[in-house]
Protein backbone atom coordinates (compact mmCIF):
# COMPACT_ATOMS: atom_id res chain seq x y z
CA UNK A 1 0.00 0.00 0.00
CA UNK A 2 1.59 3.60 -0.86
CA UNK A 3 0.25 6.96 -0.04
CA UNK A 4 -2.10 9.02 -2.31
CA UNK A 5 -3.44 12.03 -2.22
CA UNK A 6 -7.20 11.18 -1.65
CA UNK A 7 -7.95 14.93 -1.11
CA UNK A 8 -9.43 17.50 -4.14
CA UNK A 9 -9.11 20.30 -2.08
CA UNK A 10 -10.28 23.71 -4.51
CA UNK A 11 -7.96 25.73 -2.40
CA UNK A 12 -4.80 25.77 -0.31
CA UNK A 13 -5.17 23.33 2.52
CA UNK A 14 -4.84 24.11 6.21
CA UNK A 15 -0.97 23.47 7.51
CA UNK A 16 -0.80 21.70 10.86
CA UNK A 17 2.50 21.44 12.71
CA UNK A 18 0.90 16.98 13.73
CA UNK A 19 -0.87 15.86 11.07
CA UNK A 20 -4.43 14.74 11.16
CA UNK A 21 -4.52 12.70 8.55
CA UNK A 22 -3.21 9.91 6.20
CA UNK A 23 -3.84 8.37 2.85
CA UNK A 24 -3.15 5.49 1.46
CA UNK A 25 -4.35 3.04 -1.22
CA UNK A 26 -5.79 -0.56 -1.02
CA UNK A 27 -5.68 -1.42 -4.68
CA UNK A 28 -7.38 0.55 -6.62
CA UNK A 29 -9.59 2.22 -3.52
CA UNK A 30 -8.76 5.58 -1.93
CA UNK A 31 -8.02 5.38 1.37
CA UNK A 32 -7.90 8.84 4.17
CA UNK A 33 -7.77 8.25 7.65
CA UNK A 34 -8.62 11.13 9.62
CA UNK A 35 -8.17 11.67 13.70
CA UNK A 36 -11.26 13.32 15.39
CA UNK A 37 -9.08 14.12 18.45
CA UNK A 38 -8.41 12.08 21.41
CA UNK A 39 -10.95 11.43 24.72
CA UNK A 40 -9.85 11.24 27.99
CA UNK A 41 -10.63 7.97 29.52
CA UNK A 42 -10.19 6.43 32.55
CA UNK A 43 -7.74 3.21 32.48
CA UNK A 44 -10.02 0.63 34.19
CA UNK A 45 -12.20 0.97 31.75
CA UNK A 46 -10.33 -0.50 28.99
CA UNK A 47 -9.74 -3.79 30.96
CA UNK A 48 -12.54 -4.08 34.07
CA UNK A 49 -12.31 -8.02 34.35
CA UNK A 50 -8.49 -7.25 34.64
CA UNK A 51 -6.20 -7.63 37.91
CA UNK A 52 -5.68 -4.40 39.37
CA UNK A 53 -2.33 -5.46 39.45
CA UNK A 54 -2.18 -6.86 36.09
CA UNK A 55 -3.89 -3.51 34.46
CA UNK A 56 -0.99 -1.41 36.48
CA UNK A 57 2.10 -3.83 35.03
CA UNK A 58 0.45 -3.40 31.05
CA UNK A 59 -0.27 0.64 31.57
CA UNK A 60 3.48 0.96 32.93
CA UNK A 61 4.75 -1.65 29.96
CA UNK A 62 3.15 0.88 27.80
CA UNK A 63 4.15 4.01 29.40
CA UNK A 64 0.54 5.18 29.88
CA UNK A 65 -0.91 6.82 33.20
CA UNK A 66 -2.67 4.64 36.03
CA UNK A 67 -4.57 7.89 35.94
CA UNK A 68 -6.51 9.15 32.85
CA UNK A 69 -4.97 8.28 29.59
CA UNK A 70 -5.68 9.68 25.76
CA UNK A 71 -8.12 7.65 23.77
CA UNK A 72 -7.47 8.66 20.31
CA UNK A 73 -10.73 8.27 17.47
CA UNK A 74 -10.11 7.84 13.99
CA UNK A 75 -12.52 7.91 11.52
CA UNK A 76 -12.54 7.48 7.10
CA UNK A 77 -13.09 8.59 3.83
CA UNK A 78 -13.32 5.76 1.00
CA UNK A 79 -13.40 6.31 -2.33
CA UNK A 80 -14.67 3.33 -4.61
CA UNK A 81 -16.78 3.24 -7.89
CA UNK A 82 -17.48 6.84 -8.11
CA UNK A 83 -18.69 6.88 -3.90
CA UNK A 84 -17.63 8.95 -1.36
CA UNK A 85 -17.95 6.95 1.77
CA UNK A 86 -17.47 8.47 5.15
CA UNK A 87 -16.72 5.82 7.90
CA UNK A 88 -17.85 6.62 11.36
CA UNK A 89 -17.85 10.92 12.01
CA UNK A 90 -16.43 11.13 15.62
CA UNK A 91 -17.85 12.96 18.61
CA UNK A 92 -18.52 16.05 17.55
CA UNK A 93 -18.76 19.61 19.09
CA UNK A 94 -21.79 19.12 21.83
CA UNK A 95 -19.61 17.69 24.38
CA UNK A 96 -17.65 19.97 26.56
CA UNK A 97 -16.30 17.60 28.66
CA UNK A 98 -13.92 16.46 25.65
CA UNK A 99 -12.70 19.45 23.89
CA UNK A 100 -9.81 17.78 22.52
CA UNK A 101 -11.95 15.81 20.33
CA UNK A 102 -14.61 16.43 17.46
CA UNK A 103 -12.32 17.60 15.16
CA UNK A 104 -13.83 16.01 11.86
CA UNK A 105 -15.60 18.76 10.22
CA UNK A 106 -12.76 21.15 10.34
CA UNK A 107 -10.30 18.58 9.22
CA UNK A 108 -12.52 18.14 6.17
CA UNK A 109 -11.84 21.36 5.36
CA UNK A 110 -8.35 21.30 6.04
CA UNK A 111 -8.02 18.28 3.64
CA UNK A 112 -10.10 19.56 0.26
CA UNK A 113 -12.98 17.35 1.02
CA UNK A 114 -16.35 19.10 0.62
CA UNK A 115 -19.16 16.92 2.89
CA UNK A 116 -21.74 17.53 -0.10
CA UNK A 117 -19.32 15.04 -1.92
CA UNK A 118 -20.37 12.25 0.57
CA UNK A 119 -22.25 9.78 -1.05
CA UNK A 120 -22.51 7.12 1.67
CA UNK A 121 -22.51 7.19 5.73
CA UNK A 122 -21.14 3.87 7.31
CA UNK A 123 -21.45 3.62 10.79
CA UNK A 124 -19.72 0.30 12.95
CA UNK A 125 -22.27 1.60 16.03
CA UNK A 126 -24.55 4.05 17.44
CA UNK A 127 -22.31 5.13 20.48
CA UNK A 128 -21.94 8.87 20.52
CA UNK A 129 -18.03 9.40 19.27
CA UNK A 130 -18.66 7.41 16.23
CA UNK A 131 -22.28 9.51 15.80
CA UNK A 132 -21.86 13.12 16.92
CA UNK A 133 -20.35 14.73 13.93
CA UNK A 134 -23.03 13.69 12.21
CA UNK A 135 -24.90 16.08 14.72
CA UNK A 136 -23.12 19.53 14.67
CA UNK A 137 -23.97 21.78 11.83
CA UNK A 138 -20.87 22.18 11.17
CA UNK A 139 -21.21 19.21 9.04
CA UNK A 140 -24.83 18.13 8.88
CA UNK A 141 -25.86 20.99 7.18
CA UNK A 142 -23.60 20.62 4.46
CA UNK A 143 -24.34 16.79 3.78
CA UNK A 144 -26.55 16.04 0.62
CA UNK A 145 -29.90 15.51 0.68
CA UNK A 146 -29.53 11.92 -0.71
CA UNK A 147 -27.02 10.92 1.56
CA UNK A 148 -27.48 6.75 1.69
CA UNK A 149 -26.36 5.75 5.80
CA UNK A 150 -25.22 2.87 6.44
CA UNK A 151 -25.52 -0.14 9.55
CA UNK A 152 -26.78 -2.91 11.10
CA UNK A 153 -30.24 -3.38 11.39
CA UNK A 154 -29.64 -5.05 14.64
CA UNK A 155 -28.14 -1.73 15.89
CA UNK A 156 -30.75 0.65 14.67
CA UNK A 157 -33.08 -1.93 16.46
CA UNK A 158 -31.55 -1.85 19.94
CA UNK A 159 -30.91 1.75 20.74
CA UNK A 160 -34.74 2.07 20.17
CA UNK A 161 -34.73 0.35 23.93
CA UNK A 162 -30.54 0.22 24.68
CA UNK A 163 -30.18 -2.62 27.61
CA UNK A 164 -26.70 -1.55 29.63
CA UNK A 165 -26.81 -4.32 32.06
CA UNK A 166 -23.97 -5.59 30.87
CA UNK A 167 -21.67 -2.76 30.39
CA UNK A 168 -19.10 -0.94 32.97
CA UNK A 169 -19.76 3.07 31.69
CA UNK A 170 -18.73 5.89 34.19
CA UNK A 171 -22.05 8.34 34.67
CA UNK A 172 -23.41 9.68 33.12
CA UNK A 173 -22.29 8.15 29.92
CA UNK A 174 -25.49 5.34 29.38
CA UNK A 175 -27.70 8.46 29.55
CA UNK A 176 -25.92 10.34 27.29
CA UNK A 177 -25.52 7.38 24.80
CA UNK A 178 -29.11 6.80 25.04
CA UNK A 179 -30.25 10.28 24.01
CA UNK A 180 -27.72 11.07 21.15
CA UNK A 181 -28.43 7.57 19.66
CA UNK A 182 -32.49 8.67 20.02
CA UNK A 183 -31.51 11.78 18.31
CA UNK A 184 -29.59 10.57 15.62
CA UNK A 185 -32.12 7.96 14.90
CA UNK A 186 -34.86 11.37 14.56
CA UNK A 187 -33.10 13.18 12.49
CA UNK A 188 -31.75 10.25 10.12
CA UNK A 189 -34.41 8.01 10.00
CA UNK A 190 -35.13 8.63 6.53
CA UNK A 191 -32.08 8.33 5.31
CA UNK A 192 -30.95 4.83 6.38
CA UNK A 193 -30.03 1.71 4.35
CA UNK A 194 -30.09 -1.10 7.23
CA UNK A 195 -28.36 -4.15 6.31
CA UNK A 196 -28.84 -8.11 8.17
CA UNK A 197 -25.36 -9.60 8.09
CA UNK A 198 -23.52 -7.94 5.16
CA UNK A 199 -23.50 -5.07 2.30
CA UNK A 200 -21.42 -3.91 -0.60
CA UNK A 201 -21.77 -0.24 0.21
CA UNK A 202 -19.47 0.47 -3.32
CA UNK A 203 -17.18 -2.20 -5.35
CA UNK A 204 -14.75 -3.77 -2.58
CA UNK A 205 -16.01 -1.87 0.40
CA UNK A 206 -18.16 -4.91 2.44
CA UNK A 207 -19.48 -3.75 5.53
CA UNK A 208 -20.19 -7.00 8.36
CA UNK A 209 -21.76 -7.24 11.16
CA UNK A 210 -20.07 -8.60 13.89
CA UNK A 211 -22.14 -8.22 17.02
CA UNK A 212 -20.31 -8.02 20.51
CA UNK A 213 -19.06 -4.46 21.44
CA UNK A 214 -22.71 -3.37 20.37
CA UNK A 215 -25.54 -6.01 19.13
CA UNK A 216 -24.74 -4.29 15.75
CA UNK A 217 -21.44 -3.64 15.92
CA UNK A 218 -19.65 -3.64 12.27
CA UNK A 219 -16.39 -4.19 10.64
CA UNK A 220 -15.58 -2.62 7.13
CA UNK A 221 -13.93 -4.85 4.87
CA UNK A 222 -11.69 -3.22 1.67
CA UNK A 223 -10.25 -4.95 -0.83
CA UNK A 224 -8.92 -4.55 -4.31
CA UNK A 225 -6.48 -6.01 -6.46
CA UNK A 226 -5.20 -8.54 -3.92
CA UNK A 227 -4.77 -6.00 -1.04
CA UNK A 228 -6.81 -5.94 2.14
CA UNK A 229 -7.74 -3.53 5.29
CA UNK A 230 -10.21 -3.99 7.60
CA UNK A 231 -11.68 -0.68 9.81
CA UNK A 232 -12.02 -2.50 12.96
CA UNK A 233 -14.29 0.14 14.46
CA UNK A 234 -14.60 -1.04 18.40
CA UNK A 235 -13.69 -4.46 18.11
CA UNK A 236 -10.27 -4.25 18.70
CA UNK A 237 -8.16 -1.40 21.14
CA UNK A 238 -5.01 -0.73 22.19
CA UNK A 239 -4.88 -3.79 25.29
CA UNK A 240 -6.07 -5.68 23.01
CA UNK A 241 -3.27 -7.58 21.42
CA UNK A 242 -1.86 -8.23 24.66
CA UNK A 243 -4.44 -8.94 26.40
CA UNK A 244 -7.46 -10.36 24.17
CA UNK A 245 -9.24 -11.59 27.15
CA UNK A 246 -9.23 -8.25 28.85
CA UNK A 247 -13.62 -6.51 28.63
CA UNK A 248 -14.25 -2.93 27.50
CA UNK A 249 -16.45 -1.09 29.79
CA UNK A 250 -17.97 -0.11 26.70
CA UNK A 251 -18.55 -3.75 25.58
CA UNK A 252 -22.72 -4.84 25.48
CA UNK A 253 -21.53 -8.37 25.49
CA UNK A 254 -18.35 -8.95 26.82
CA UNK A 255 -17.86 -12.27 25.88
CA UNK A 256 -18.69 -12.14 22.38
CA UNK A 257 -16.38 -9.25 22.04
CA UNK A 258 -13.73 -11.36 23.31
CA UNK A 259 -14.43 -13.74 20.53
CA UNK A 260 -14.63 -11.30 17.82
CA UNK A 261 -11.55 -9.56 18.69
CA UNK A 262 -9.62 -12.86 18.54
CA UNK A 263 -11.45 -14.49 15.74
CA UNK A 264 -10.14 -11.28 14.24
CA UNK A 265 -7.06 -10.68 15.08
CA UNK A 266 -6.48 -14.30 14.69
CA UNK A 267 -7.63 -13.51 10.51
CA UNK A 268 -5.04 -11.07 9.97
CA UNK A 269 -2.50 -12.83 11.47
CA UNK A 270 -3.08 -14.94 8.60
CA UNK A 271 -3.56 -13.37 6.06
CA UNK A 272 -1.44 -10.53 6.75
CA UNK A 273 -4.39 -7.68 6.05
CA UNK A 274 -3.85 -4.42 7.59
CA UNK A 275 -5.80 -3.18 10.51
CA UNK A 276 -6.88 0.40 11.35
CA UNK A 277 -9.54 0.99 14.20
CA UNK A 278 -11.12 4.12 15.86
CA UNK A 279 -9.30 3.79 19.31
CA UNK A 280 -5.90 2.76 18.21
CA UNK A 281 -2.72 5.24 18.13
CA UNK A 282 -3.42 7.79 15.18
CA UNK A 283 -3.25 6.64 12.05
CA UNK A 284 -3.37 2.92 13.27
CA UNK A 285 -2.07 1.16 9.90
CA UNK A 286 -0.90 -1.58 10.95
CA UNK A 287 -0.79 -5.78 10.63
CA UNK A 288 -1.39 -8.37 13.23
CA UNK A 289 1.45 -10.62 14.30
CA UNK A 290 1.11 -13.76 17.14
CA UNK A 291 2.95 -13.59 20.11
CA UNK A 292 2.21 -16.56 22.19
CA UNK A 293 -1.73 -17.39 22.87
CA UNK A 294 -1.66 -13.39 22.33
CA UNK A 295 -1.08 -10.74 19.36
CA UNK A 296 1.40 -8.06 18.25
CA UNK A 297 0.97 -4.67 16.93
CA UNK A 298 2.89 -4.05 14.04
CA UNK A 299 2.72 -0.42 12.85
CA UNK A 300 3.10 0.52 9.28
CA UNK A 301 5.48 3.13 7.91
CA UNK A 302 4.07 5.88 6.98
CA UNK A 303 4.93 7.00 3.48
CA UNK A 304 5.21 10.48 2.86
Amino acid sequence: MSQVDTARPAGPGLDELVPSRYALKVGEIDVLLISDGVLPIAPQTLATNAAEADLAAWLGDMFLSPELIDWPLNVAVVRSGGRTILVDSGLGTEFPGFPRAGRLATRLDAAGIDPASVTDVVLTHLHMDHIGGLLVEGLRGRLRTDLRVHLASAEAEFWTAPDFSRTAMPDPVPDVLRTTAARFLDLYRGRLRPFETEYEVAPGVLIRRTGGHTPGHSVVRLESGGERLTFAGDAVFQCGFDKPDWHNGFDHDPELSTRVRTGLLTELASTGGQLVASHLPFPSVCRVATAGNAFRFVPAVWDH
